[in-house]
This record gives structure tokens, sequence and C-alpha cells, in this order.
């Protein structure tokens, strides 16, 4: 069944391979067994259920909770050849009876509804007429109240396995801390799951951090340095989110705003405006993006600081979904602290509590001295062995200190209070306090009492803060927020392991953002033909009415301006161009790349393949290789070899005008024994020199097309 997987990545997908853990997780889902996926945004989650959805035979149901989102994976399933469809309340009685009727006509490989429906009345009965395959729950961290964007109507999921016991379920989040992950599982009924995770690491992803002075400006600087690419600005409030875009709107850029205040007619259009790339720039509340498959996104900025870091990590993870370069640029400021403290200071007092401790977790990566790669890896439980060299602190590294014993005190303070104290309490038993709770529960009989009272509160406050960022410790949420020392905690306490730290500095803000390196000519030329294939890309995507990443996304469309792929072979062998997208776009990109080529070869610029093609236009004018020759006063071997390559590459060269069937025959067992990529003169020398070079390139151009034909 794997092979009948990946057989469907290429043909509706267009990837010859699959990406890291996909493959074992799809193996997973074809056994049958219960899988809980882990993957960042834009790692590929889809794929691990829309290929067994295709492989297996029935119908995979999916269970997301926005409707752009459904809307999203259907239209973009549908490009690449797949029967998709979803049901919501936006449709009419008819349009979802019609759907229904294809479903039972087993028309629809993958159906995407939305809790409430798969819940609504009489919807378990109608999906029982049908041979449901798997059940996919996305943005499945929406099921834990330990999660970052809870969902109530999410909890009810776990009547699934109640009504379908043998059907798996695959569950899937970009976002969860391990006691979410753990709730999943539990909350959902998941059967002895599968549990994939995947690295968190999006190393495309450059991370800045800049203090929240003159934002305005610093925002219009920073989008002079991107024009044209697209990039969301998250903001607090709906007021700063209109008036942002106004002010950009006013400078010239194509901006717009989004958040719930406004109707569902207007958040429609605007979002649909973003997707088609008709504005660049989306200021939003995060009522915006969860699930917004914009592989294009170049570049996200935060106009104030995010209340977790779970949700901050999904936000910057809309940039650079296609593995391209991305930008993630926060501004930060205290007020920013107190207004959200502000916010998460009404209802649930446990909720409140948790949301409290988790903004704490914000403002210390906002605050940090460290890699700020290591402490977002840190939070999901992963270490980075090196620091990432993609994020300002890499780039301006602040002076550090040999800080292993004041850890070593920390950890052996809270080693000595059993893990059983919160952050503050372990700062008071540190600097020797006589507070009522250290003095309840004889804290201060413990060994490292006052060990180190030289220190003042905000340092140990700072240090603790570094520990947790590094990975030496761990809140236990479930455990009112105590500190757990962790392995590597263990290394620096027991093994004596050494531990840098950053003196306390109140404030300190770096103000280096990435550089703009300087392109080479080749570059420059690359980023031409990008562009040609962005406007085409556009072009084609308008007339067929969906976004411009449907078509092609920005890795398959910068591979393309990489390669140039002049032939259909050649376009087919590009990542992202399945064999229908290659029959359905694949002449349109092949014809603005070979246009493009021959503009600057014309223009005296040497570009890879432009000569092949100037020799290819005079073959198909009638010219002889020895006319050819003349003609572009080059030796009469380079334009043999020119058109033993493009045969090769699969162009309509007359191969039986240089080589005759049976001369073929008489080489090919030669080809076969020494390998095509052996030297000519090695097969020259075989044949005793009774065979002309010539002949043997059009024999070896044969040999490699059959052989590319096979595979």
């Amino acid at each position: 069944m794997i092979t009948a997987a990946q057989e469907v990545l290429k043909k509706y997908f267009g990837y010859e391979r699959f990406r890291p853990m996909q493959q074992e997780i799809i193996s997973s889902v074809l056994a049958k067994r219960d899988t809980i996926v882990l993957m960042p945004t834009g790692g590929g989650k889809s794929v691990c259920y829309q290929v067994p959805a295709l492989v297996m035979p029935g119908i995979c149901v999916v269970i997301s909770p926005l409707i752009a989102l459904m809307q999203d994976q259907v239209k973009a399933l549908a490009a690449n050849g797949v029967n998709a469809a979803f049901l919501n309340s936006t449709q009419s009685a008819e349009v979802q009876y019609n759907i229904e009727t294809a479903c039972l006509g087993r028309a629809i490989k993958l159906l995407y509804v939305s809790p409430e429906k798969l819940l609504s009345a009489g919807f378990f009965s109608f999906l029982k007429r049908l041979q449901v395959n798997l059940f996919a729950v996305d943005e499945a961290h929406c099921i834990s109240a330990w999660g970052h964007d809870f969902r109530p109507e999410y909890t009810q999921l776990r009547t699934l396995k109640e009504q379908f016991p043998t059907v798996p379920v695959i569950a899937l989040t970009a976002t969860a801390d391990r006691l979410t992950q753990k709730d999943i599982q539990e909350q959902l009924h998941l059967q002895d799951p599968a549990v994939y995770i995947s690295s968190f690491d999006r190393p495309n992803i450059n991370l800045t951090v800049l203090p929240g002075r003159n934002r305005f400006n610093r925002i219009t600087d920073f989008l002079d340095n991107h024009k044209g690419q697209p990039g969301i600005i998250y903001c607090l409030s709906r007021n700063t989110t209109e008036s942002l875009s106004q002010k950009l709107s006013a400078q010239g850029f194509k901006a717009a705003h989004y958040h719930a205040g406004l109707s569902a007619t207007a958040r429609a259009a605007t979002q649909d405006a973003f997707l088609k790339d008709n504005i660049q720039i989306m200021c939003a509340t995060i009522a915006f993006g969860m699930g917004i498959d914009k592989s294009n996104v170049r570049w996200v900025i935060h106009y104030n600081l995010p209340k977790n870091i779970e949700s901050y990590y999904q936000e910057i993870g809309r940039g650079g979904r296609d593995g391209a370069p991305a930008n993630a640029l926060l501004f930060y400021s205290y007020a920013d602290v107190l207004a959200m403290r502000k916010m998460l200071s009404e209802g649930d007092k446990k909720q409140q509590a948790l949301q409290l401790v988790k903004l704490e977790r914000m403002q210390q990566y906002a605050e940090a001295t460290s890699c700020r790669r290591r402490i977002l890896l840190n939070y999901f439980g992963e270490t980075l062995s090196k620091n990432c060299q993609n994020c300002d602190i890499c780039r301006n590294p602040p002076a550090s200190f040999d800080g292993t014993i004041h850890a070593q005190k920390a950890l052996s303070a809270i080693a000595r209070m059993l893990e059983k104290a919160p952050l503050g309490l372990v700062i008071d038993v540190l600097r020797g306090s006589r507070s009522q709770q250290v003095l309840e529960k004889n804290f201060d009989r413990i060994k490292t009492y006052g060990a180190g009272r030289d220190i003042p509160y905000n340092d140990w406050q700072s240090y603790l803060h570094q520990m947790i960022n590094q990975g030496l410790l761990e809140i236990a949420y479930d455990d009112a927020y105590t500190l757990k020392i962790s392995p590597a905690g263990k290394e620096v306490l027991l093994q004596n392991k050494s531990f840098a730290l950053v003196k306390f500095e109140p404030n300190a803000a770096t103000e280096e953002v990435a550089p703009v390196k300087a392109k080479s000519k080749k570059e420059v030329l690359k980023d031409e033909l990008f562009e040609r294939l962005r406007v085409l890309r556009k072009k084609i995507a308008d007339q067929q009415n969906v976004p411009p990443y449907v078509i092609f996304n920005d890795t398959t469309l910068s591979e393309m301006a990489q390669e140039k792929p002049t032939s259909r072979p050649a376009m087919l062998s590009i990542s992202g161009v399945g064999l229908i997208k290659l029959e359905n776009y694949g002449e349109a990109f092949i014809n603005e790349i070979i246009s493009f080529v021959t503009d600057q070869q014309e223009q005296g610029n040497k570009v890879k393949g432009a000569t092949h093609l100037v020799t290819l236009e005079a073959y198909k004018q009638g010219y002889q290789p020895d006319q050819i020759a003349l003609q572009r006063n080059l030796n009469i071997v380079t334009i043999y070899s020119h058109l033993a390559s493009l045969y090769e590459q699969g162009y309509a060269i007359d191969i039986k005008q240089f080589i005759s069937a049976s001369d073929y025959q008489k080489l090919e067992p030669t080809i076969t024994k020494l390998g095509p990529e052996a030297k000519l003169k090695d097969y020259f020398d075989h044949f005793g020199g009774n065979v002309d070079y010539n002949t043997i390139r059009m024999a070896l151009a044969v040999y490699k097309r059959k052989a590319k034909a096979v595979k």
C-alpha cells in the first residue's frame, strides 16, 4: 500500500518522495491504527490523511474548525484532480443534498465538516450509510482545555470512537505542549495511538524582536525591503487593524483589515482578496488565519505581544509554509503585557491562572537573551543542539558569563523543595526570605536556603527564566505551576555540566534585523523569471477564480526559475508538479520560461539552457546541424551535443536523422555494460574508432530518454 501511496503522492501532489515522518504516519493510518500527529505549520500534515484517503476504498471525513479552512483545502484538492467537498451552514439545503448524494454514490473521497455539523441531528446516521475509511481531526489542540485555543464543541468528538469503534482516527495539530498532547489522546478516546512528533523547527523563518517604539516607521521600512511579498500584521485590537491598514494604504501599500467585528461578507471578501494576491498586507486580529493554506506568505509581523507561545508559534507559522525564507518580526513593550493581563483577568479562575502563566512565558521569549529558536523548541519539549544563527540574538549575541554555580544553586533548591515550588517561592528561598509561605513549608531548613541572598530578586528572576527558556527547567501547568528539573537540568546539577547566563539588563533589545544581502547576476535573473512566472500564475488563478498558490506554490515557482524546465519531462521533475497540473498548466509555464530564456539570450545574457533553445529554434526552421553551426559560429560538435541533450529532455527531435534503429541496437548493449555516465572516449576506444562521436552522443540520448520513460 505504501507503493500505492507514493504513486498517489506524485500523481496528485507532484512530489517524488515523502517529507520526513510522512511515510511512517501514512503507514500507521493504512494499518488502521489511531494516530496523533504533531507537525509544524507547513510541515505537510494534510498529506498524512489525504494520501491514505485516496489509497483506501471509501471516504475520509475531516473535522475542521473553520469554514475558510475547508474551502481552501477543497479548492487545492480540486486543482490536484481530487474529488473533495465540504458541508457547512453557509450552503443551501439543495447544495448540501447534492453533496450528500455524491457521497452516497462514492463520488467523493474527502468530506470536510465542522464539529457542529458532525454532531448535528441525524448526521451520524448519514455517515453510517457511507464506507468511512478514516476520521481526521484537524487543529486537534482545540479539544484540550490546556491548549491555547480551547473550543468546547471539540470535546464532544469523543463520540466518534463510540459510534465508529473500528474506524481509525488521526488527530493533527501544529501546536501542543506535552500536557495538551496527553489530553488530545484522552479526550478523543484513542486506542493505543501511534504518536508522531515531528521537529517543531522551522529554520526558514527568521526571528526578530524589536522595541515597541516608532512601530509604524519600522514597519514601512521593513515593507520597503520586501516589496511585492504578501504578509500579515497581527494586532491586539480591532481599531488598530483599521487605523494601521488605512495608514499603510495612504502610503501606497496594498493593505486591508480583518477582525470579528466585520460582517461575514466583508471578512470573506477581504480574505479572498488576500488569498488571490489582490492585496499584499493583511492587518488582522487573531480572528484571521487559522488553517489558511496560503503558502506564499513571506512575513508575519506582531504589532503587539501575543498572549502565549502556542499562539505566537502558530501565527508565525503562517509565513513560509512552502519552505522558502520568511520573516517573523515581533514588537514588544511592557504596556502590551499590562494590556494583555487586563484582558486575561476575566472569566474562569483556573483558566485565568493558566493563561497568565503562559503570558509570562511569552514575555520571557520577548525579553530573551539567548537563541530565540531554542526557546521556542524547548517550550514544545524539543532540544536544539546549537544556536540557530537565524534570529536577532544569534546575529548580535549579548555578553554571557559562566553561570554554572548560580544554576546549580537554583536546581539544588528546587530538588530539596521536592519540585513542589513555583518560580517566585524558589527565589524567596534562594534569597533567604522569611515569608509566611517559606516558613509554613519549612523551606528555611533546607541546605540551599539563602544560598543566593547576594543576588537581587530581578536578577534571579531573569536567571530562572533563562534556565526555563534553555530547557533546564519545566513549568508543570497541571501541578500549581511548580518548577520541575529536566534531564538537561540534572546534567548541570549532578554532572557539573557548564551553563552560561546573561547578566540581567532591563529593557535590553537588539535593533538588528536580518541583513539584506546583495544579489549576484544569476540570482537577479532568477528573480526576474520568478516574477514573470508569478504574474502568469496570477493570471491563470484569476481566470479560474482560485488563489494563486493553488496553481503552484512559491517553492515550485522558485525551482522552475532555478532549473528553467523547457520540456514536459523536465517540468514533471519539478517538485510540486504532478500529472494533473502538468496537463493543466505545464505548457503555459514552459512557454513562459522559453520566452524568458530566449529574451535573455538576445540581450547577451548567458542563461542556463538558452543556447540549446536557440539551436532548437533553428532546427525547427529546417536548418541542418552544419548550417546551424555556421549560422551561430559554433563548432558542429557543439550543435550535435545540443540536439542530443534536447532529445534526451523530451523535445521533438527526429532522432532517426542522426542514428538508425539498427545502429542503436548494436550500441545499446555496450552502453548498458559501460554505463550511460561513461566518457565518450571510453566508447570511442571500445569500438576501436569505428563509431564516430556524434553517433555515440545520439545513442546515449536515446538510451537515457528510454530510461527516464521507464521511471
